[in-house]
């Protein structure tokens, strides 16, 4: 059963200007337009997000704990100002 292939007709809604370059870059390989959809969808779906375009996340230095939060007592008095 691993070995099998299972294949889905599905309908797509592809803009004019991509379907031309789709077109020609199918003529031009000698592929078929499915053969170039599956490659491409297969390729965004299995790229990582840093691959993507994702930008890091900030980083900022805190200066340090100000109280242990693991010290209930010392956290109640920050809190409280004492």
């Amino acid at each position: 059963m691993a070995d099998m292939v299972f294949h889905v007709k599905t309908t797509l809604t592809i803009d004019d200007s991509a379907m031309v370059r789709l077109r020609r870059q199918s003529a031009r390989t000698g592929r078929t337009m499915s053969e170039l959809v599956e490659t491409a969808l297969r390729r965004l779906l299995q790229s990582k997000p840093d691959q993507l375009g994702l930008q890091p996340l900030p980083t900022f230095k805190s200066g340090g704990a100000l109280v242990d939060i693991a010290d209930r007592d010392a956290l109640y008095r920050a809190m409280e100002g004492r």
